[in-house]
């Protein structure tokens, strides 16, 4: 019993990490024609929170010292959860780009935590990694999936739809009561500094920005490229679903798979092909659904292997957290330009085909980073059984 539920406070702490950004996606358009915000303007949405998570994610270890691991883990769920009931009352833009900016501290301080959860309860199990990546990713796939849907229901009020999502962060909060106040880990000081001078460790954070900054363009402006190639907002909704939903059956079994047999950099690899053949699909005017087929693939290996890298790097749960927060801090500040930058190629070219090739050569640059990075202690581990 007591697994099962450090299992499900886990999925639903990391089903709160994504539906504050990709519930926006599908809405967009309706938000920037309610609001009149321009395509950089808009682009906030997603990139405010990305940026946020990289932030703030260099400060979830020194929170975790101050308030203990679960805790501050509750604490950023709740603040989750206020900033997503807030948009069912959102009538301007300024207002609506700042419940972005809270998501996104709630985010970037939780993010790196879970990794140092699983690092403590389950230190020899790092497939378990899958939990939190599927959770992720369905979070991800039914905000952006179910949007439009609610939006309709709710009589084209997309306040109303960004809104619901705070249902399932009180959920979660209700969840994480026990563990908030019955149980403190507490990071150790002398290991809560961030490994800055370690190559290897810059390296991992190069390459989890380049993998976000793909994911986070991808998540913001897939809905408005498929437009953009003659489709109904209904199919760009669809496929921004199948991007997200395809993510989940690679998430829950690469992980384990990597876990026991190794191979983590042929892995990330293979994965980085499969988006690059997404890319190229859309690039070339394919059908939409086989490049969401194929970039969804890709990023649901990539994301899992990147959340596992510090933990099967590290020995503790504080070592684990310190490295996470390196990772997702100045990952997630790269990855928040991509959305932005996006955002401003399409107003200048009036077309989505230079940010296409931009999205080719980041993930072209990301192979070169994972070769570089060579084998992880995990394929060492594996070896030597």
């Amino acid at each position: 019993m007591r697994t099962f539920y450090l299992l499900l406070a886990l999925f639903l702490a990391a089903l709160n990490l994504r539906p504050a950004i990709t519930s926006v996606s599908p809405l967009l358009e309706s938000i920037q024609a309610s609001l009149g915000m321009s395509g950089m303007t808009a682009s906030l949405l997603t990139t405010l929170p990305v940026l946020c998570m990289g932030v703030f994610a260099p400060f979830a270890a020194k929170i975790s010292k101050r308030f203990g691991l679960e805790r501050a883990i509750f604490l950023s769920l709740v603040l989750i959860t206020i900033a997503t009931f807030m948009r069912g009352a959102i009538s301007s833009s300024v207002l609506l780009i700042a419940t972005a900016f809270l998501a996104g501290v709630g985010i970037g301080i939780a993010g790196p935590l879970l990794s140092g959860f699983i690092k403590q309860y389950f230190p020899g199990r790092p497939g378990l990694v899958s939990i939190y990546s599927a959770a992720l990713v369905v979070g991800a796939g039914i905000a952006a999936g179910v949007s439009v849907p609610i939006y309709e229901v709710a009589r084209f009020n997309w306040g109303t739809s960004l809104a619901v999502w705070g249902l399932l962060g009180a959920a979660a909060v209700f969840v994480w009561l026990k563990l908030a106040f019955n149980k403190h880990t507490y990071v150790k000081e002398a290991k809560a500094a961030l490994p800055i001078r370690n190559k290897r460790a810059l390296l991992m954070t190069l390459f989890f920005g380049l993998m976000a900054t793909v994911f986070y363009t991808t998540t913001a402006w897939a809905g408005p490229i498929v437009i953009s190639m003659g489709y109904s907002t209904a199919v760009a909704g669809t496929m921004v679903t199948v991007f997200q939903l395809i993510q989940i059956p690679v998430s829950l079994t690469l992980p384990s798979f990597v876990s026991k047999y190794g191979y983590l950099t042929t892995s990330l690899v293979i994965c980085s092909l499969f988006e690059l053949t997404g890319l190229l699909i859309l690039l070339f005017g394919g059908h939409p659904l086989a490049g969401m087929v194929f970039i969804g693939m890709g990023a649901g290996g990539l994301f899992p292997l990147a959340i596992m890298l510090p933990i099967v790097e590290t020995r503790t749960a504080d070592e684990a957290s310190s490295l996470s927060a390196l990772n997702q801090g100045g990952g997630y500040v790269l990855a928040a330009l991509g959305p932005l930058l996006v955002g401003g190629m399409y107003d200048y070219f009036n077309s989505f085909t230079p940010a296409l090739l931009f999205m080719g050569g980041l993930v072209v640059s990301m192979i070169v980073v994972q070769l570089a990075l060579g084998k992880s202690k995990l394929d060492e581990r594996v070896k030597e059984r």
